[in-house]
């Protein structure tokens, strides 16, 4: 039988079985029909909890669905065990069966049926729904927790339907009434949804979820690439930085957070940042309400405080609040999720991380051996944590080394890292990196030509030696100092995350132009004072 378009379900009675006196739904069609558009799926899967005889089902089948899409209807119909109960399901099946379009009832209590769904959609991702419509018990409790597993099967962009807000029969404060369930579904997922009705007054409040799909434990264990982001598990990404880094600082959280899915956690370990960078900082971040920020104090007696910022990616193991972390200097770029990083097997290490481009078997202030960078570190807290106390020796043992902290981690972490591989750290392109050298050659730097994260290694403001090198050309430095990156192939991504920030138009400024100007003169004269001091006139 073809399908019938309805717009007026009390008309309907000879195509469909409806009880007259029960039309609890036409009402609903004028605003039903205004939030058609917002359904961008071209197959719209709906779900509806509470069918009863299927007058909305009837309704979503005939217009929402008229060219493709499907319905699962949920209904107790009193398990059958009553003869109103076995007529509502006789009738429900025979109307959805009149429209001619895929349907689906599972007559059940709404939670045993909604775990069914749940664990269809643990297997099948795409199973999620793009309409759903809460109407089924009116105890507060019972519709919060309808809602709640509803929500897990909900797609991002999904229309979600509460009835009965303003439910005459019982007062709204009551434990028998739906909307003290309503409401707090509303505080736990602020932030997940954006609120498409416009009084409390209205009979149905309407939402439209901004969040993604959370299936949590219902992942099997044969789903190994999804089981982290199914669990809800957080990615933990540390900084460390003063206010001379809280604009770098903006372009690398941003760039993480839009191109890594799921939940995360960033840790800025404060050396030192102003109130107003603070702020500029979190308003750099996109809309997602799966992201969190948390400013943390130095420890008390920091080597940080003591020897200089550089080392408070020691420190950091001190205060962080987790057992795994992600840190990356303020001086990167992430270009692809940070997901496949984060999952790196340390196979027992302390920390991950990859060789350094410059400096592949270290130097000669440090034994000749694997040397990595410290620009990007995995880090298993727990086991780096064992031997913190010896680590802070050495630090003041090393303090004066070519590297700094890079050298005391690479004497201190020696046969306990395990290698990253430089897609996840990439050092050097468009200058050294180019070079060849004997222990350059041993390392696989095609990984660099699509990279993950790049690391934009060198100085802010080179000094003039450095910028005139002819062994290195183009010269090293980065691209908001007042050399720029020159030959770097990602400069312009980093401004262009860059103006996405609370920074925007900074590299217009009449600021950072006379700032690069300053800088540009101070490496000059520092040049000629170091110039006159080595040359003596005799």
């Amino acid at each position: 039988m073809s399908a019938s378009t309805i717009t007026d379900l009390s008309t309907s009675t000879n195509e469909y079985e409806f009880t007259p006196t029960q039309d609890w739904f036409t009402q609903n069609i004028p605003s039903w029909n205004s939030l058609f558009p917002l359904v961008t799926s071209p197959e719209p899967r709906i779900l509806e909890i509470g069918s009863w005889e299927g007058r909305s089902a009837v309704f979503l089948l005939t217009t929402l669905c008229a060219q493709g899409g499907e319905i699962v209807c949920i209904d107790h119909f009193d398990l059958m065990r009553s003869p109103a109960g076995r007529e509502r399901h006789r009738k429900l099946l025979q109307n959805l069966s009149r429209t001619g379009r895929p349907c689906r009832i599972l007559p059940q209590f709404s939670v045993p049926a909604l775990y069914v769904l749940l664990e269809e959609i643990a297997r099948d991702a795409s199973a999620g729904f793009d309409w759903v419509y809460v109407d089924g018990s009116h105890r507060a409790d019972d519709t919060l927790l309808d809602a709640e597993l509803a929500w897990r099967l909900a797609r991002k962009g999904c229309i979600f339907i509460f009835d009965d807000y303003n439910w005459p029969e019982q007062p709204v404060e009551s434990v028998h009434h739906p909307r003290r369930g309503i409401d707090a579904f509303f505080a736990l997922h602020a932030g997940e949804y954006e609120h498409l009705s416009k009084t409390a007054e209205q009979y149905q409040m309407i939402l439209r979820k901004t969040s993604e799909m959370r299936t949590g434990f219902l992942v099997g264990q044969n789903a190994e690439r999804r089981f982290a982001s199914a669990l809800g598990l957080r990615i933990y990404l540390v900084l460390a930085i003063d206010t001379s880094y809280a604009m770098a600082a903006a372009v690398t959280i941003r760039s993480a957070i839009e191109k890594t899915t799921g939940r995360m956690s960033i840790y800025i370990v404060d050396c030192g940042i102003c109130v107003e960078d603070k702020e500029k900082i979190q308003s750099s971040f996109p809309e997602r309400h799966d992201v969190t920020l948390v400013f943390l104090d130095l420890p008390t007696e920091s080597l940080a405080a003591e020897l200089g910022i550089a080392w408070a990616k020691i420190d950091m193991m001190k205060v962080l609040p987790v057992e795994r972390a992600l840190y990356l200097d303020a001086d990167i770029l992430v270009r692809r999720s940070l997901e496949e990083l984060w999952n790196t097997d340390l196979e027992g290490s302390s920390i991950g991380a990859a060789m350094d481009v410059g400096f592949p078997m270290g130097h000669d202030g440090v034994p000749r051996r694997r040397y990595f960078n410290s620009g990007m570190l995995l880090i298993d807290l727990a086991k780096a944590r064992t031997h913190l106390s010896e680590l802070e020796a050495r630090v003041h043992l090393m303090k004066d080394a070519r590297f700094g902290d890079q050298d005391v981690l690479n004497v201190h972490f020696a046969g306990d890292w395990a290698e990253v591989n430089l897609n996840w750290n990439a050092q050097g392109l468009g200058t050294y990196a180019e070079n060849g050298s004997a222990d350059r050659d041993t390392l696989a730097l095609g990984d660099m030509k699509d990279p993950g994260v790049v690391h934009f290694t060198g100085p802010v403001h080179p000094d003039l030696v450095a910028v005139l090198n002819p062994f290195v050309q183009p010269y090293t430095s980065k691209p908001w100092g007042y050399a720029g990156a020159p030959g770097h192939p990602f400069k312009d991504e980093w401004w262009g995350t860059l103006n996405e920030t609370a920074w925007t138009g900074w590299q217009e400024s009449t600021q950072y132009h006379e700032m690069c100007e300053e800088e540009k003169q101070k490496a000059i004269q520092d040049s000629i004072t170091k110039f006159d001091t080595r040359v003596q006139f005799y």
